[in-house]
This record gives C-alpha cells, sequence and structure tokens, in this order.
C-alpha cells in the first residue's frame, strides 16, 4: 500500500513539474493494452489522441469512445482508403510510406508535446521520428519487435542473396531510428543486447513487458452466448486467436485437428483472417479436417465470450522469430482463465510469462507430439485445467496493473520532454 501511495505521489509531482500536456500514441494494429494506456493517460488530465491504422486486418482493442472516456481522449483509425498489401512487397513499402505521411500531418493538427509510436512499420515509424526530430517533439520508440531481424529471416528464405541485401539496409533503418529516438521502451530484456550492438546506450532503454486489459477480458463462463452461436455447445474447444502470419506455424493447428478426428466431442476453433487463414481453410477441407473450423476476426466487446469458449488456447511462434517478436496474445489468454499451450523457444518472452505465472505448458515450437499431448493432458483433466487456468488469471491481476505502468511511461515522457528543452536551452 505504502509503495502504491508513494509511487502516486510521484506522478502527481511529474505532472505538476511542467510535464507534457498533449501525448499522442500511434498503435499501428490498434491493439488493447496500447488504447488502455492512452485512456489511463487521459483520467490522469492530459489530451491523449490515439491513432491506428484502419487498413490492418488484425484484431483490435476497445477503439470506440465510450461514455465513461474523459473529454480530453480522441481515438482515430488512419486510412489510405485500401487495405494493406502485406505480400507485394513494392506496393506495401508505398503504403508503409503513405501511412507515415498521414501520421505526419496528424501531429502536426495535433501538435502534440510527445509522440510515442508502436507497432509501425519501418518505413512509417522513421517518417514519423525523422517528422517529429524535426519539430522538436520528443519522439519515444515503443519497440514491440526487431523488425530488420524479421525483414532478414523472412526474406533471405525467400529471395536468398538480394533478401539479406534489403534486410541489411533495413537494419541500417531501425539502427539509426532507435539511436536517433529520445527514449526506448524495450518489451523485453533479450531485445538488449541487439540495442547495444547498435551503440544505443543502456540509460536510453526502459524494459516494460506488454499487458493485457485484465478489466475489459474478464473470465465468465464456458456456457456463454458466444459458444452456443456458434454451435459450440457440449464441445470441448480448443481455440486459436489472433494473426496467423510467417511467424507463426499453422500445421501445429492442424496437428491439433488431426489428433481429435475421430473424437465428435472435441472442436478446433481458430478466429483468425487473411493469406495463411485461407490456407488453412483449404489444408483442412483436403485433409477432411471437419471438426476444424476457422472463424472471422471478432469484435472486441465479445473478446471475453469468445476466449472464455475455448477450454484450452493454443499460440505459437517459430524459432527465428523468438528473438525478435512475442505474441502478445498470450497476455490476453491469461485474462480468461483458461490453460495455455503454447509453442515457442524457451528463451521468449512469452514463454517465460507462461511458466512464471504457471498458467500453462510451454513446449519447443517444432514439438507437434508435445504440443498435442499438452492439449490432452488439459482437456482430461477438468481439475488441472481450471487450476491452470486460474494461475494464470492470478498473475495478470497481479502484473496487468495499468496505473503503476502508465506511471512509468509518464515519467519517461516528462523526462523526454526534459530532455528536449535542456538540448534547446544549450544549442
Amino acid at each position: 500500500m505504502l509503495h502504491e501511495v508513494g509511487a502516486g505521489v510521484a506522478a502527481s509531482r511529474i505532472r505538476a513539474a511542467s510535464a507534457p500536456k498533449r501525448i499522442l500514441i500511434n498503435d499501428y494494429c490498434g491493439h488493447p493494452f496500447q488504447v488502455e494506456l492512452s485512456r489511463e493517460f487521459a483520467r490522469r488530465g492530459y489530451r491523449v489522441l490515439h491513432v491506428y491504422s484502419a487498413d490492418d486486418l488484425t484484431p483490435r482493442g476497445d477503439l470506440a469512445r465510450n461514455g465513461t472516456d474523459p473529454v480530453g481522449f480522441a481515438i482515430e483509425g488512419l486510412t489510405l482508403g485500401e487495405s494493406i498489401q502485406k505480400y507485394n512487397l513494392l506496393k506495401r513499402r508505398g503504403q508503409e510510406l503513405a501511412y507515415g505521411s498521414l501520421m505526419c500531418r496528424r501531429i502536426d493538427s495535433f501538435e502534440p508535446d510527445a509522440v510515442i509510436g508502436s507497432n509501425n512499420p519501418l518505413e512509417a515509424q522513421n517518417r514519423i521520428g525523422n517528422h517529429c526530430r524535426r519539430r522538436g517533439i520528443p519522439f519515444i520508440f515503443w519497440l514491440q519487435d526487431i523488425h530488420s531481424d524479421a525483414i532478414k529471416s523472412i526474406l533471405g528464405r525467400k529471395i536468398p542473396g538480394i533478401g539479406h541485401l534489403i534486410g541489411a539496409w533495413y537494419e541500417r533503418l531501425e539502427s539509426r531510428l532507435l539511436r536517433r529516438s529520445d527514449h526506448i521502451v524495450a518489451i523485453a530484456g533479450n531485445f538488449l543486447p541487439r540495442l547495444q550492438q547498435w551503440k544505443i546506450a543502456r540509460n536510453r532503454v526502459s524494459i516494460i513487458e506488454n499487458w493485457a486489459p485484465r478489466d475489459k477480458i474478464n473470465v465468465v463462463s464456458s456456457n456463454n452466448p458466444w459458444r452456443h452461436l456458434h454451435g459450440l455447445a457440449g464441445k470441448k474447444v480448443v481455440l486459436y486467436t489472433g494473426t496467423l502470419g510467417l511467424k507463426h506455424n499453422p500445421s501445429l493447428l492442424l496437428a491439433a485437428a488431426e489428433a481429435y478426428a475421430a473424437n465428435s466431442d472435441v472442436q478446433v476453433v481458430v478466429v483468425s483472417e487473411g493469406k495463411y487463414a485461407r490456407e488453412l481453410v483449404s489444408e483442412a477441407a483436403r485433409r477432411q479436417l471437419s471438426n476444424l473450423r476457422v472463424l472471422p476476426f471478432q469484435p472486441f466487446e465479445a473478446y471475453s465470450t469468445v476466449l472464455a469458449s475455448g477450454d484450452v488456447l493454443m499460440a505459437m511462434i517459430e524459432p527465428d522469430a523468438a528473438s525478435y517478436s512475442v505474441p502478445s496474445k498470450v497476455l490476453s489468454y491469461l485474462c480468461s482463465g483458461r490453460p495455455i499451450v503454447l509453442a515457442a523457444s524457451e528463451h521468449n518472452l512469452a514463454a517465460s510469462i507462461v511458466r512464471r505465472s504457471g498458467g500453462g505448458i510451454v513446449v519447443h515450437p517444432q514439438d507437434t507430439a508435445g504440443f498435442v499431448a499438452a492439449i490432452g493432458q488439459f482437456l482430461a483433466n477438468d481439475v488441472e485445467r481450471h487450476r491452470v487456468g486460474a494461475l494464470g488469471r492470478a498473475y495478470a491481476d497481479e502484473m496487468f496493473d495499468v496505473g503503476r505502468i502508465a506511471d512509468r511511461f509518464e515519467r519517461i515522457c516528462h523526462e523526454a520532454c526534459h530532455g528536449r528543452m535542456r538540448a534547446h536551452d544549450q544549442s
């Protein structure tokens, strides 16, 4: 209690000492916890503009204003008027640059005292960061992924030779952008060696792990309207929800369905959209896996009941993606009070969190048999399933306190603004 009071007093002093009054948080994906941070800032008296890409096909958080939102809180989805062409490299690059330009114009019209950039493609993030620097606006890079590592890994496999050259160019772009940012918020300590390699001082980096909005993702009954709507009543449901991309392994979902193909009581449900979701549908049909269903992304207001409809929740991240990406869906899974089976390398942060919380089982990403066995372990034991799910929720209740998290972001914004002021006074 004393610690919480002290943190609150410290935050109040920060706000009183000419802290920034207008904050723009730009989360390209529109994920749940970033907009929760924006709402918390607004509750503290800041004018906050939360901006996301309306064109990106991905699960979204609570991106509509409601009656309890502060007056100073606004949400905007920026659109290019067309869907993002994720698998057309030239077209996608042009769209990312165009989105960056849209963001720069919105920054000029809102006139923020600080900008936090999260999940933006590198081309867009670079344009935004450069624009803020020219305008003298502190830019805080909220580092969710090492994008250039992903680009090198993916393009290196798809187009050997030139793919590595493109990846090297993006590595130079990303490292320069990070060095020029006023501060970096990294979501995992295992990003630090790469930042050190890029000659970024440790005192310019804060580690703040991701979280999920525990007050909006609730533990609800599995006997709920969403489950009935989709004909899942009376079934044991193994559920995956979220994006499917190159860093995921859909074959694990197929393996789970194949393991229970002869058991009409078990249904594998995947809530996703896009190229790989469509390919999953085609492959399930080819293998005659009628127990695997793919549904489109669901609105955030249904998210608690979607997760509650799963008796076991699945997640996966490929081995070569484990060092640069953390599947944040695992954090939402913890809030739901359902056990998790995660296929991920042991050094991935999500794997560490699942083990730390006791909220699930982690297997190696290439251990298909272990993945299926872990699912079976939970399906066969109701007591263990409920015990492990409760541990996950208890971890979320303890760790996902947006007030404490916002205190740290607030301090970072304050220090970044004062750093800019000192640099201006000395110039």
